[in-house]
């Protein structure tokens, strides 16, 4: 059963971090304090929540709240701003909880958060009262990736090493649509009307399929490994992927096809973004957008944060402060600050600043 709403248990804190930098590279350290954006501090590790690997996470529509999944079965939930407490704990699925995703488009806006596990199950929260709102059996594999449309029904998608695309609706015990692909699914996320769902998998292919015919309208492709993401921008025109080549990669979505950009065999292709390594454990490494989509990041192997200029291609900050992986990092969508996950069982919060 499902842990409600409650302080944080002992042990589970936000502490500021202070970054030291010295002036000219040698010498004496100073103190430096970036703008916080809002926050307590410049950088704040959220800790004590999980006892295993952090798998990803997600700011709530509102930006108020941020919620994580992790590898010991659980989500936590935790304020953004003021104290940065954990507020809560979902508890409910029987082995790792890999992917996470806010729901606006159903009951109670973006209260709904939907998680997807290696239990094969997909389960709907409300994260007010921390109670289950709907368990969805199916698939017959670890669910990789849960998203869920911005307008429309009160639908969610899930990926899974089934092979197979399954659409829920809320209100229904069955998958409303089943998509089938034959080889294990990574990444799934929904165009921005939900008419079509992006679809990404061990084909290092990227799948666009029509929802109510469920044709293949078109494939994007360029990467030359696993699709490890797929993230809409906010303004639905492009996306991004990220793949265990090592690689971020902009797509445009936009009904016509655009004149060809960084790669003339797929005129789709708007940017290549290097800067990230996978390493050896092959983690589904997640990327995302800013909310005004100039900017995207990434976590990396090598226990950094990667920041990007979308139309200028270049890397513009590599954060520190992890001491694992980061599989995950979203940014905000209203101020500067993001948050990221590792397998160091750690959050951290901070400023866009280096």
């Amino acid at each position: 059963m499902a842990d409600k709403r409650k302080d944080a248990p002992l042990g589970v804190q936000a502490t500021a971090i202070t970054k030291r930098v010295r002036p000219d590279g040698q010498g004496a350290e100073m103190i430096t304090t970036p703008h916080t954006a809002g926050l307590s501090a410049p950088l704040l590790a959220l800790t004590g929540a999980h006892t295993a690997e952090i798998l990803d996470c997600k700011f709530s529509l509102d930006g108020e709240t941020i919620a994580a999944c992790s590898a010991d079965h659980a989500v936590s939930l935790w304020e953004t701003f003021g104290e940065n407490k954990n507020i809560g704990m979902l508890r409910g699925h029987a082995r790792a909880v890999t992917s996470i995703a806010w729901a606006p488009a159903m009951p109670r806006k973006d209260r709904v958060l939907v998680s997807g596990s290696a239990d094969e199950t997909v389960i709907v929260w409300n994260t007010v009262t921390g109670e289950k709102i709907r368990r969805f059996r199916g698939h017959k594999g670890i669910v990789n990736s849960v998203a869920c449309p911005r307008t429309g029904r009160a639908w969610c998608a899930s990926g899974s090493d089934d092979g197979q695309v399954m659409l829920w609706d809320v209100e229904s015990k069955h998958p409303v649509v089943v998509l089938a692909f034959g080889y294990p699914l990574t990444a799934v996320e929904f165009s921005a009307d939900a008419t079509q769902i992006y679809v990404g998998g061990i084909d290092n292919a990227i799948h666009v399929v029509d929802i109510g015919t469920k044709r293949t309208l078109y494939s994007l492709r360029g990467h030359v490994d696993s699709i490890a993401s797929l993230s809409l921008s906010h303004s639905g025109t492009h996306l991004l992927s990220s793949s265990l080549d090592d690689t971020v990669r902009v797509w445009d979505v936009r009904p016509f096809a655009p004149e060809a950009r960084d790669d003339a065999r797929n005129p789709r292709l708007y940017r290549t973004l290097k800067g990230v390594m996978t390493g050896f454990e092959n983690i589904l490494i997640r990327a995302a957008w800013s909310a005004d989509g100039e900017q995207v990041a990434s976590g990396s192997a090598d226990r950094t944060c990667t920041i990007w200029d979308v139309e200028k291609g270049s890397v513009l900050l590599k954060l520190p402060g992890h001491r694992g992986t980061v599989t995950s990092v979203a940014l905000h969508p209203r101020v500067p600050i993001l948050v990221s996950a590792s397998t160091d069982r750690t959050l951290l919060l901070g400023a866009q600043t280096p």
